[in-house]
């Protein structure tokens, strides 16, 4: 039986995540300042791999720091 999944940026038809959207970001960021994991987060794997480039660009333009503590 398949899992379904309520993805965010599915429901507001979002076509790409913008990487200057660091508000945006740091919802799916851990304490540490690491990727939340799909199933945290509930978002389908087009969508969580767009999530991970944002980030990886985010961070290394310094919009988001590489750790957090």
């Amino acid at each position: 039986m398949k899992r379904r999944i309520d993805c965010y940026f599915a429901k507001n038809q979002v076509r790409e995540i913008d990487y200057r959207d660091t508000e945006l970001l740091s919802r799916y960021l851990t304490g540490w300042g690491k990727l939340k994991s799909a199933r945290e987060t509930n978002t389908s794997s087009k969508y969580q791999r767009q999530l991970s480039v944002a980030v990886k660009r985010a961070r290394f333009l310094g919009l988001l720091p590489l750790a957090k503590r």
